[in-house]
């Protein structure tokens, strides 16, 4: 949950910095360097930095002061420092990471779905892929991204299994991250819209296999158009050459 008020704006800034490597692993600052650096009371300044070590990425000891923690000990999974490191100069590892994560977790999350989840869930996938079809026809991509957020949270949540469904806001990072950088396209590919449009009939029928073969093939063209992206930021699809930009960034896969 993103942290709002005085010290939520400093919390961010610190982990901002911290996420961009200018204060490194080991090394020390005072609560006074917080409270000057930033402007702010004794009181905003310790309940940022209480903050930050529930996040992991700093210890405080009396007599020792407010350390910094290696990235390894970090609460990775916390949305916030997921929003630090995308916002950083490292945001490509960031984005690997999450990338690498979905799939590892979804393609099982939807064999899991097709095995125990509920009627009523199952036709609630079905919904929502055919909500993201006629959404990729409108041209509209912040309703296609909350439609797209809509299916993944439910394919976890369908799962049955507690610890993938609490993934899912780790996961949609990835998503909100590709419309804030922008990683985003301006058109969507009409064959990753089939793909969700089969997994929701996949899990709806039964068939585990075929849900994981194709969640599994969805976060895979996420995670290629993503590294194309990478590749070719934004404005850069010209200098592709002819015949390429087709294959670059202006056919978007939903992820």
């Amino acid at each position: 949950m993103e942290l709002h008020g005085l010290h939520g704006q400093v919390v961010r800034r610190i982990g901002e910095s911290l996420a961009s490597d200018e204060m490194r692993a080991g090394e020390v600052i005072r609560l006074e360097d917080v409270q000057e650096r930033y402007g702010v009371s004794r009181t905003v300044a310790r309940e940022a930095v209480r903050v930050l070590e529930s996040k992991r990425v700093v210890t405080s000891r009396p007599r020792v002061g407010i350390t910094v923690r290696p990235t390894a000990e970090w609460n990775l999974y916390d949305p916030q420092v997921i929003r630090w490191r995308l916002a950083s100069p490292f945001r490509s590892t960031q984005l690997r990471e999450l990338a690498e994560l979905r799939a590892a977790v979804e393609p099982s999350a939807a064999a899991l779905a097709a095995v125990s989840a509920s009627p009523d869930t199952r036709n609630t996938l079905v919904e929502l892929a055919r909500e993201m079809e006629s959404i990729a026809h409108s041209d509209d991509i912040q309703g296609f991204i909350a439609a797209d957020l809509a299916f993944h949270r439910a394919l976890l949540n369908a799962s049955g299994n507690g610890m993938f469904a609490q993934l899912s806001e780790v996961t949609e990072e990835l998503l909100v991250a590709r419309r804030d950088l922008p990683l985003m396209p301006d058109r969507v590919d009409a064959d990753a819209v089939r793909r969700h449009t089969e997994a929701a009939e996949a899990i709806s029928g039964g068939r585990p296999e075929d849900a994981a073969r194709c969640v599994r093939a969805i976060v895979d063209c996420a995670h290629h158009e993503v590294e194309q992206l990478l590749a070719y930021p934004a404005g850069d699809a010209a200098e592709q050459g002819p015949g390429k930009q087709g294959q670059g960034p202006g056919h978007g896969h939903p992820v």
